[in-house]
């Protein structure tokens, strides 16, 4: 066969099927047919055809008519028509250019004979001989074909439907498959009926027309009224009613290929009304997915109806509406074979047939009605020829012949092409008449056109001209652009008629009518004028009217625009004057409409436009009664205020000026630049413009200095000032020099009262003056003046010093006063000056009290020398008593600054201790002491071993206990029911009271003591190396994991009681998070969606008893708050909110609801009470919410610190697992974390976590529970990020809450992972162990450290791969993984037995105390790791140098011993021995070799530190080039660390005591509840005892029963037993059930044939057990299959009386 062909089965009826079986042979596409035949026959025929067209295409020569077409009768019925060309061969005409047939040929027989006979076929592929032939297609597959292609027709039909209707109502339907959905409320139903018929459907009367209310509600009756619009429309047009649906076919979905059906009617109707465009034939040309075809059979098959037949619409059209049906048909048929003789005159005559009853024939269109005619008829018979006839549908001549219908459609088509080309040729040519005539021809079917606006119709179609050709390049206007521009244009004509009819009564009512009037009439939408303002409508009144006036005419529309424009501008100008923002006046005054000029948009000069404007309304009011202002009137406003504004603008330009010239220290510009006229200064005066000068730049210096500011200027205010100031000091200053030239003259003249007046004047500033001695002042004065002759030469001027230091020039002649020296100025030595005159009167006034001085003592001499004398001794006597009273006051103080300098020195040596980089040996010597322990250290240390202990097993009692508990209450519900005996509770009971304490090494036997060192050695290899668990724990089953971590590692741990354990097991955890992230994670999302098993272990620890007083300190405030409100009652839930609110309404008013109780949730939520309460409910919850986010946002510091550490780990590991996933994300997660694994569950469920302290005998309500749950729901929803959605759409309220809460909350995740190392937290490192004075110590059970060997030894490959591990060393030294028996010794008892196996069980939990040691720790004289050789001797050297004294330690070293130091030596190691002595240190155990080297003599010791100096020194880790620094700088380290060690100690001993607390708190509550149980069982007890006595004789007659298999299998207790079938098999099988001595437990045993089989015990609480887990079946004798709930039922009947 052709290797590029394959000829599969071919179904004629499916389209997909036909294109898929398209094969290329020769160049051209051959459809292969393959019908099969019996006895090996078959039939095959081929189509060539080009789908690209879907036009047949003619054979190639020789494939015609060369044999004759031979079909069989199985071939002829299975073959339609268009595949049998003998069929329809009739009807096959030839055409006028000869066309050949479309069909190629068939031909029966096998491929052999084919090829002999049809040579043209030898490209064509074939089956081989020995192929098969293809599958043959079964009847009932071909039925499934059919039904699927039924499907595809439909579905075709549909987008076809769809098409045209969105053609019409130009809007977008839903999608094909979601059609018949859409359809159903008729909104697009009844726009169609809007689109053919407007004038019967207007758009308004379309009910829910944007379809909110569908969406919202669903179908509502009223959508009804949409699908009679539909109805009423088709009636109106003249569709028959043949085709109409019923109402429910369309509403309730009955008969939805009806609707559809009418809708291609209505399609057809249309089109030939030439209303509507014809709808398309989209079969084969769409394609469906298989999904969409099986669900439209599907839909199709609910129906059973069926199908119409949709292409017999034209002639059932053709038929309603003929009257002469028979007539018409002839006429149609006649018409058909004109067109296809292509005869154009004999189409036209057919066409103007009466009998064709068609409508607007041309004669001028002949050839157009020709050519479109054939072209329909050929699509529509190629069409034809690619549908498949349906199954029982007869063939109808309309299904290649053109019916009535599309007859008339396609003539109108024609029709309306011809107008439209005559339309856009007249638009070229512009001729008015002929295009209203055109317009107005009915082949173009336009609506609504009226000659008067024949004008705009030319002018709006020409635009429309325009507008296409630059939009597609094409000027030809269709049909629907001419309807257009037809309504356009009168809505045009009909607005300019309007607006001109608007605008004369505008100027009418400007005239005659009142404001209010024209006010309405502008307002009027024809004026289409700006937006009016009714409230100032006397300004519109008066300013149009002053317009008009000064028009002298009437207002056109262009002025009546621009004047309302303005208007408008002006009332929003004055509204917002009225409404008082500046801004907001200003925004207005600066809008172009307004035409307000020279407006400043500066914030000071609008408040003064505002308050401008205010006082302008205010005056206009006040005068005028009208309270507006015009446009005038605001622009003389805002000029107004722009002139003052310039002119305050002026004087502070000249202000600067002003401070310009003082600067510049000329007299002259600042005299100018005060007088200038902006300034405004009073009483500038030219002669005082160097004292002006002087007194400014003075004044703005000290301005300057006083604000700290040299730019500061002088204001307008301290100029004036300035400028008073000098004036008032020029004529103080000239009216001095006047008196002092009166002065002068009386001084030469005798007249002493003039003189002394003068004196007195204030100008001169003499006070004291007496009148006796006016003569007395004549002649000194005379004196001085006469004095001062001799000194100068006579001038006129003379010059006078003022207060301000100021010199004033004055001319005594001419009166002349000058502020600067006159040139060629002497002073006169005539004249005395006024400093001259002052100078006399003090002088005088100093003489005159001198002497009267002089006088008083000289009468006096005796007293002075006597006081005088008292006043020395006095003197001398208290500096003596101050100082010797000083020298006692001041004891204490010289000692303390003795003191004070001793302390100085000390801290500055401790100061070099802690801070310096190489503190000296004479220093660290001081402080080694230190290092010493005392007997306080050993106290606390043996305080926090027995701590330690104490809290490890009060841990494990508890969690035992609680086991227990949980089981007792499991067997107290069983009590309660009546299913187990209360012998069985008591004997539980008493397993409460049992205190099977661990016995430690005293249960071991002295042999085992090798095997001990053992396990120490293995248990610190595990504990110190993080890795070998950290991959045990994946490599072990998941099912032990959690156990696992519980029982063994929390134990290896000490449940991390230390700071060390602490430490190690963070280090656990995050070796083991990063190993799971690395190698289990692939996803990120999968640590949220999952649930990662490190991320459990690590919050289960930390939310027990270690981390739960930080959960308490957190939520407990926030949950009590909670629990403790009654009134708070937070339910979002709807159908709870729905049922409360049910109840609520009965209970008020008494009746019963007439709602269902039982409803979903979208049902609840259509109530809007239920919404409301839900809203109220969500507001409350936000508050609460918000309180709890604060709070946990304020707990960083009080999250334990592993919780944080490994949330820090594991944000840097998804880091680096996910480098390219955003920060938020990774936040996410650790938010997760920390929230929702962490704090979520103890919020959901404080009693179970400790957060409240609640009793026994008490619960939390199922209120508390749910407000509790609420708000956890919200915290989670912040934490991931996301919003309420979905399920939880009706919480969407709080989602503002919610996007606001996330960044905070992202914020308190990264503050979280802001913590340091556990190295720098814990000042731990690998080395610790070896400074610890203590080796740590743990308890562990024998089972425990049996199963972490067995797991070790069966995972060892996978933790410890390298054959030379350290691990692989512990485990052989171990061996075989022991029993508890060889650990602890044999058993007494049977080994079998149940009894034996419980105590073997009981044992396994005996606790050991392990003393972790390193197996691989080094000797001393190891000198391998020269660290721990380091660490060895750093401990010896501690002791010589406290002995011995000197320098540097090498000169230590060197130093002989004295006895006096080796007697000090020996007295340290007795205090230690004395110590060790008087304390029981049994558990501080000591590595022995540090033990040995710390008891060696001083000699030793110091050789021994020679010696690993030296080979530290080989190892270059000390020098003695710097004498050994190295090793004096870890000691001064170690002394810093002792105190960080003491005070984490004290630290962890407070941690034990609040745990061991806690712990015992704990233990009571569960002693409570065991209080509880025994009163129950106790009170059972009695109730028991007193009815004993009656029930003694019934309980005599329960001592066994029997029962065949056949009774017991009819009851359905037995189900099968092996071996036998039933019936008689089970007859001969007796069942005995007896009761034994020890309650609740039965014998049961099987007998055969009377032979007794087999006997078993029967546990009562066993069964109630396996009840209890729901396995209803179980086995007994191993064979026979039991009915647990029946069994137990029997075994209640007959013995329990039940």
């Amino acid at each position: 066969m052709n290797e590029n062909c394959s000829c599969p089965a071919f179904e004629p009826t499916t389209a997909s099927s036909w294109k898929t079986q398209i094969k290329t042979t020769s160049g051209r596409s051959i459809l292969h047919v393959w019908l099969f035949m019996a006895d090996d026959q078959y039939l095959y025929a081929f189509l060539a055809m080009d789908f690209n067209s879907n036009k047949m295409e003619e054979q190639e020569e020789g494939c015609e008519g060369e044999e004759e077409v031979v079909f069989s009768d199985y071939a002829k019925s299975i073959l339609s028509p268009r595949y049998y060309p003998g069929a329809t061969k009739s009807n096959e005409a030839d055409g006028a250019a000869g066309r050949r047939r479309a069909f190629s040929f068939a031909v029966s027989g096998s491929h052999d004979e084919m090829r002999e006979k049809h040579p043209s076929l030898k490209d064509t592929c074939w089956i081989s001989e020995n192929e098969d032939l293809p599958h043959r297609t079964t009847a009932d597959e071909m039925d499934a074909e059919r039904m699927k292609n039924v499907a595809y027709q439909y579905l075709c039909h549909l987008e076809e439907a769809k098409k045209w209707i969105e053609a019409c109502i130009s809007e977008e339907l839903p999608p094909t498959t979601e059609l018949e959905e859409g359809l159903r409320n008729g909104v697009y139903l009844a726009k169609l009926a809007n689109f053919f018929a407007p004038e019967k459907v207007p758009i308004k009367k379309v009910y829910d027309r944007d379809q909110t209310r569908y969406q919202s509600k669903g179908l509502v009756f009223r959508h009804t009224d949409n699908i009679m619009h539909w109805f009423r429309a088709m009636e109106f047009t003249g569709l028959p009613k043949i085709f109409y649906p019923e109402t429910t076919d369309i509403y309730d979905k009955k008969n939805m290929p009806r609707m559809v059906y009418c809708v291609h009617a209505l399609s057809l109707y249309l089109f030939k009304l030439g209303i509507a465009p014809q709808i398309q034939d989209l079969y084969g040309k769409v394609e469906f997915t298989e999904e969409e075809i099986s669900a439209m059979q599907q839909e199709l098959d609910k129906y059973g109806i069926q199908m119409p037949a949709f292409s017999k619409i034209g002639g059932i059209l053709a038929n309603e509406l003929s009257v002469d049906d028979a007539a018409v048909h002839a006429a149609v048929i006649a018409i058909n074979e004109a067109v296809d003789k292509q005869d154009s005159e004999q189409t036209l005559k057919t066409l103007r047939n009466p009998n064709a009853t068609l409508k607007c024939i041309t004669d001028s269109n002949e050839q157009q009605y020709q050519g479109m005619l054939f072209k329909a008829k050929e699509e529509k018979r190629i069409t034809t020829l690619n549908k498949s006839v349906r199954e029982g549908e007869e063939e109808d001549v309309y299904d290649t012949l053109l019916t009535h219908a599309e007859i008339q459609g396609n003539v109108n088509k024609v029709n309306l092409a011809v107008q439209l080309t005559e339309v856009n040729a007249l638009l070229e040519s512009q001729d008015s008449a002929k295009l209203l005539a055109a317009l107005q021809d009915p082949a173009l079917g336009l609506k609504d056109v009226q000659p008067e606006n024949i004008d705009y119709y030319l002018t709006t179609l020409l635009q429309a001209r325009e507008a296409k050709m630059e939009s597609t390049g094409s000027s030809n206007l269709e049909k629907d652009d001419v309807q257009a521009a037809v309504h356009a244009a009168n809505i045009l004509a009909k607005e300019e008629r309007d607006q001109t009819k608007a605008v004369n009564e505008i100027n009418t009512a400007i005239s005659e009518g009142a404001p209010e009037d024209l006010v309405n009439l502008l307002m009027r939408p024809e004026a289409k004028l700006p937006e009016v303002f009714p409230y100032v409508a006397e300004l519109y009144q008066s300013e149009l009217r002053r317009l008009k006036e000064g028009n002298e005419e009437d207002l056109d529309h262009e002025q009546l625009f621009e004047a309302v424009k303005l208007l408008a501008a002006v009332s929003r100008i004055n509204s917002a004057v009225d409404a008082g923002d500046p801004s907001e006046t200003v925004r207005q005054l600066l809008q172009g409409s307004a035409c307000i000029g020279d407006v400043d948009q500066d914030e000071a000069v609008a408040k003064r436009y505002q308050e401008s404007l205010e006082a302008a309304k205010r005056r206009k009011a006040r005068d005028q009664g009208q309270d507006f202002l015009s446009q005038q009137e605001i622009q003389e406003v805002v000029d107004e205020v722009n002139a003052t504004v310039q002119e305050e603008q002026d004087r502070v330009m000249a202000v600067a000026k002003i401070n310009e010239c003082v600067d510049k220290e000329s007299v002259e510009e600042t005299l100018a630049s005060l007088q200038m006229p902006e300034a405004k200064l009073r009483d500038v005066q030219d002669h005082n413009g160097v004292l002006y000068q002087r007194e400014l730049k003075k004044a703005k210096t000290a301005k300057a200095e006083s604000s700290e500011d040299e730019t500061a200027v002088l204001w307008l205010d301290e100029i004036q000032g300035t400028v008073d100031k000098s004036n008032q000091k020029s004529k103080d200053a000239h009216k001095m020099a006047t008196s002092m030239a009166s002065l002068n003259e009386l001084v030469d003249g005798d007249d002493q009262t003039a003189l002394l007046e003068v004196l007195k004047s204030s100008d001169l500033a003499l006070s004291s003056l007496t009148p006796d001695c006016a003569l007395e002042y004549l002649e000194e004065l005379k004196a001085e003046k006469t004095k001062k002759s001799y000194e100068g030469e006579e001038t006129e001027w003379t010059s006078h010093k003022l207060k301000s230091g100021e010199v004033l020039y004055h001319n005594y002649k001419t009166g002349e006063t000058a502020w600067i020296e006159p040139e060629g100025f002497e002073g006169s030595n005539t004249q005395l000056t006024r400093e001259e005159v002052q100078s006399w009167y003090k002088g005088y006034l100093q003489r005159k009290a001198y002497q009267d001085r002089m006088k008083y003592l000289n009468d006096q001499l005796a007293m002075v020398i006597r006081i005088q004398a008292h006043g020395r001794m006095w003197l001398a006597r208290s500096k003596y008593r101050n100082r010797l009273k000083y020298m006692e006051d001041n004891v204490d103080k010289v000692i303390k600054l003795q003191a004070f300098w001793r302390s100085q020195k000390a801290r500055n040596d401790y100061f070099v201790l802690t801070h310096s980089e190489s503190p000296p040996v004479t220093v660290v010597r001081k402080y080694v002491h230190l290092l010493e322990s005392n007997q306080t250290d050993l106290s606390a240390e043996l305080e926090l071993q027995e701590l330690r202990g104490k809290v490890v097993k009060q841990i494990r009692s508890n969690q035992q206990l609680e086991q227990d508990l949980n089981l007792m209450d499991i067997k107290i519900g069983l009590l309660i029911k009546n299913r187990i005996t209360l012998q069985d509770v008591v004997s539980h009971g008493r397993k409460l009271h049992s205190d099977d304490e661990g016995s430690g090494l005293k249960t071991l036997s002295k042999d085992k003591r090798d095997m001990l060192e053992s396990y120490q050695h293995l248990l610190y290899l595990l504990q110190t190396n993080p890795s070998y668990l950290a991959k045990l724990i994946f490599a072990m089953p998941q099912s032990k994991t959690t156990k696992f971590m519980e029982s063994v590692i929390l134990a290896l741990y000490n449940y991390a009681a230390n700071q060390r354990e602490e430490y190690l097991l963070l280090k656990l955890f995050k070796t083991a998070l990063q190993e799971e992230i690395n190698s289990k994670v692939d996803k990120m999302m999968e640590i949220v969606t999952g649930n990662p098993m490190v991320i459990r272990m690590v919050v289960t620890f930390n939310r027990g008893q270690k981390g739960q007083s930080s959960l308490r300190d957190i939520l407990q405030p926030l949950v009590k708050m909670v629990m403790d409100d009654k009134s708070l009652n937070i339910n979002t839930n709807p159908v709870d909110v729905y049922k409360a609110w049910i109840n609520q309404t009965e209970t008020e008013t008494g009746e019963a609801s007439k709602l269902p109780y039982d409803v979903p949730t979208e049902q609840a939520l259509a109530q809007e009470a239920v919404i409301e309460r839900i809203n109220d409910s969500a507001k409350v919850l936000e508050k609460v919410t918000e309180k709890f986010l604060n709070a946990i946002m304020a707990s960083v510091e009080k999250i334990p610190f592993g919780i944080r550490y490994i949330a820090k780990v594991l944000k840097q590991s998804l880091h680096e697992r996910f480098p390219e996933e955003p920060e938020e994300d990774i936040i996410k997660i650790v938010g997760n974390l920390i929230y929702y694994r962490y704090m979520n569950p103890a919020i959901v469920a404080p009693d179970a976590f400790d957060i409240v302290d609640i009793g026994a005998e008490k619960s939390m309500s199922i209120d508390q529970r749910r407000n509790l749950g609420s708000i956890t729901k919200v915290l989670q929803t912040i934490a991931s990020g996301k919003e309420f959605g979905g399920e939880s759409a009706h919480l969407s309220p709080l989602n503002e809450f919610v996007k606001k809460s996330f960044p905070k909350f992202k914020e308190f995740c990264l503050k979280v992972c802001n913590v340091e190392e556990p190295e720098e937290r814990f000042s731990i490192d690998e080395y610790s162990d070896f400074v610890n004075q203590t080796k740590p110590i743990v308890f562990m059970s024998v089972s425990e450290i049996i199963d972490t060997h067995a797991l070790l030894s069966d995972h060892i490959d996978a933790i410890a791969p390298e054959a030379a591990d350290p691990l692989h060393e512990v485990l052989d030294d171990l061996g075989e993984v022991p029993g508890i028996e060889d650990m602890l010794g044999e058993v007494h008892g049977d080994p079998g037995t149940p009894e034996t196996q419980q105590m073997l069980q009981n044992l396994g939990k005996t606790e050991i105390s392990f003393t972790l040691t390193n197996k691989f720790e080094l000797q001393e004289d190891d000198d391998v790791d020269k660290k721990r050789l380091f660490i060895k001797t750093k401990r010896l050297l501690v002791d010589i140098i406290r002995v011995q004294h000197n320098e540097t330690v090498q000169a230590i070293l060197d130093e002989p011993v004295t006895p006096e130091q080796k007697k000090l030596h020996d007295d340290l190691l007795q205090v230690r021995t004395d110590l060790n002595t008087s304390l029981d240190t049994s558990l501080l155990a000591r590595s022995q070799s540090s033990v040995e080297a710390s008891n060696l003599s001083l000699q030793m010791k110091k050789e021994k530190v020679k010696k690993s100096l030296a080979v530290l020194e080989e190892a270059e880790m000390v020098s003695s080039k710097d004498d050994y620094q190295t090793i004096v700088t870890a000691i001064a380290q170690d002394i810093r660390n002792q105190r960080r060690y003491r005070q984490r100690r004290k630290q962890d001993i407070m941690k034990m005591r609040k745990t061991s607390e806690g712990l015992e708190t704990k233990t009571k509550f569960y002693g409570e509840q065991t209080d509880y149980y025994n009163q129950y069982i106790k009170t059972c007890l009695d109730n028991l005892a007193a009815k004993r006595h009656s029930k003694a004789k019934e309980s005599k007659s329960k001592n066994g029963v029997k029962y065949n298999a056949a009774k017991l299998h009819e009851k359905g207790v037995i189900l099968e037993i092996e071996g036998l079938k039933g019936g008689s098999d089970f007859k001969n099988v007796m069942f005995e059930i007896n009761p034994s001595t020890k309650a609740g437990v039965f014998q049961v045993s099987a007998k055969f044939l009377g032979v007794k089989m087999d006997s078993v015990e029967l546990v009562f609480q066993e069964l109630l057990q396996l009840q209890y887990e729901g396995q209803a079946v179980t086995t007994m004798f191993g064979r026979a299959k039991v009915n647990v709930n029946l069994l137990i039922y029997l075994l209640n009947k007959k013995f329990y009386g039940k």
